[in-house]
């Protein structure tokens, strides 16, 4: 009894921990989305200003030499592709950001129309991205499919969004967890799916990693429950990604494991929400 007040009272404050992360990403989010704004506007600015160089030099071609002429050529197509390479990233650095500020600040149980493919992309990278902070040496391979022309669906952007950070968090810590034990064959692999059948949308995320022993398939969806060891999971996330697909989203959440082969997550979502 005394232990499991003591893991009780543990949990609670790795919950309170991550609340105040919470916070402090929301924080750290607004603060970045400005220098990240002027970033895309002066890249976008400089992409004008090197379309009328490009224009000075076409009319002025006759005043240039053919081999200067094809040096600025090759100059101006690189600086095009890098402006537009900034802009693209900065572009999916805000959009990272609008999710984070979303999770935060968005009205419980609020249903907008969304992008769901954008949503599980942005959180399957956070996830990666979040654990190779953690672990210098994570790698992994990840495999991504989704499904071109997905109607904008209503649901709740930062439940949904949770959900496939818990999923996603689970998978990667799975196959580092394995990869500390086998050999250089192994190829750590997450393979990500969003599609849609009939009326209903899937998301898959399937890894081989570590896998789940029968007992851990019996207590999965129990509070408090975890392999992790103490200070790395609270035991919540998987009866909340539970709660957040099948109680506000009408879905269904479903998964198959084999120990020591891995584990395949499905979220089954209705296109129309009823």
């Amino acid at each position: 009894m005394e232990n499991t007040i003591e893991e009780l009272k543990q949990q609670l404050k790795q919950q309170e921990k991550l609340a105040s992360l919470g916070m402090l990403s929301a924080g750290i989010a607004h603060e970045i989305q400005n220098p990240l704004n002027f970033v895309i506007n002066f890249s976008k600015l400089s992409k004008k200003l090197l379309d009328d160089l490009t224009d000075i030099v076409e009319d002025n071609e006759d005043k240039i030499s053919e081999e200067d002429r094809e040096d600025i050529e090759d100059i101006m197509a690189d600086l095009n592709e890098n402006l537009s390479k900034i802009a693209e990233h900065g572009e999916r650095a805000i959009s990272i950001i609008q999710g984070i500020l979303l999770v935060s600040r968005g009205k419980e149980n609020e249903f907008i129309p969304s992008d769901v493919n954008k949503i599980v992309k942005e959180y399957v990278w956070l996830s990666y991205h979040a654990m190779r902070a953690n672990h210098k040496n994570f790698n992994i391979s990840i495999h991504e499919e989704y499904q071109d022309g997905l109607p904008m669906m209503m649901v709740i952007p930062q439940d949904l969004s949770r959900a496939v950070l818990n999923l996603m968090n689970n998978a990667c810590y799975a196959i580092w967890t394995k990869a500390q034990t086998e050999g250089a064959d192994y190829t750590p692999t997450i393979d990500i799916k969003v599609c849609s059948q009939n009326t209903d949308v899937y998301i898959i995320i399937a890894d081989n990693g570590v896998g789940m022993t029968d007992e851990v398939k019996q207590h999965l969806y129990e509070n408090f429950y975890t392999t992790k060891p103490a200070g790395q999971g609270t035991g919540l996330g998987m009866e909340i990604t539970r709660s957040i697909v099948e109680e506000k989203h009408h879905g269904k959440l479903s998964f198959e494991s084999e120990a020591g082969k891995g584990t395949r997550f499905t979220i089954k979502l209705p296109m129309n929400k009823s």
